[in-house]
């Protein structure tokens, strides 16, 4: 008599013990990111640096810059105009990245392959735990535009879609760092992705707007998604609800994340398939 047999003639129990069902999705999903969310706080450290570069540029920008561009008329408050871009820099890279390194260093990564969990959840659970770092590191950026006097024509529900908006372009840009970590598992691989976002950065309306850009920079910025997430964001700050332009920002977003989340879930198919 098979093993099949006798499961069936006890009722779906296997001698005394009865047999363990797989896991919903979403138990897969909170299991891995309640893991990646304790690291988080273990790690206070890892906020310091990111929070360093935006709140540098932002100072030295708006010091060095904002009585030049008022005057010259392009811009009406160059505060308001670089906080979307002290938000940008603030959650750009920020991703879980190096800690899948070390899980795949370690062996740990391995052994959850052999089990049952499901594979979008290893990384969609990581993910968790980068939009609450993404948020933790607005919160402060945010705050040092409101010192300095910038402030929302759309409110507070302005505030919160603000933070919301830029934490989606972290989420969207974290899939870089995460095909880089599944592809190589080397930690200085994960560390230079940094680098991907420096085009996206400079070739954009950082400094200036669009109708402001000429020749060359004005052709890359019109294909830059960074363009138009910018442009969400300002006009959450300056111009109100205007709903074309944040859904504009909204598809760069999402053509981000379809590019990104392409290339880590081919990453993590050639991993499985090299173990």
């Amino acid at each position: 008599m098979t093993t099949e047999t006798n499961v069936e003639q006890v009722g779906g129990r296997l001698g005394d013990e009865p047999l363990a069902r797989r896991a919903s999705f979403a138990h897969d999903l909170a299991t891995v990111a309640r893991r990646a969310i304790r690291g988080v706080f273990r790690e206070p450290e890892f906020f310091i640096p990111a929070l360093i570069t935006p709140v540098f540029f932002y100072i030295v920008n708006v010091g060095a810059l904002q009585d030049l561009a008022q005057a010259s008329g392009t811009v009406d408050d160059f505060k308001a105009f670089q906080l979307p871009v002290a938000i940008i820099f603030a959650v750009t890279g920020v991703s879980r990245a190096g800690a899948l390194v070390t899980d795949i260093q370690s062996g740990y990564f391995d052994r959850l392959l052999l089990t049952p969990i499901r594979r979008p959840a290893l990384l969609l659970g990581l993910m968790a735990a980068d939009f609450l770092s993404v948020i933790l590191l607005t919160i402060p950026v945010l705050l040092l535009g409101l010192v300095l006097g910038v402030s929302f024509t759309t409110g507070l529900a302005g505030m919160v879609v603000f933070m919301l908006y830029g934490a989606l372009w972290g989420l969207a840009f974290a899939g870089f760092p995460y095909a880089i970590a599944l592809k190589t598992g080397n930690p200085a691989a994960v560390n230079s992705s940094f680098i991907l976002f420096f085009p996206f950065a400079f070739l954009t309306t950082t400094f200036l707007p669009e109708e402001a850009l000429t020749g060359w920079l004005a052709t890359i910025a019109t294909y830059n998604p960074v363009t138009y997430v910018l442009a969400g964001l300002r006009a959450l700050i300056s111009d109100g609800w205007e709903w074309d332009t944040l859904a504009a920002g909204v598809g760069a977003i999402v053509a981000v994340v379809a590019v990104s989340f392409g290339l880590a879930s081919a990453a993590m198919r050639g991993r499985i398939a090299r173990g």
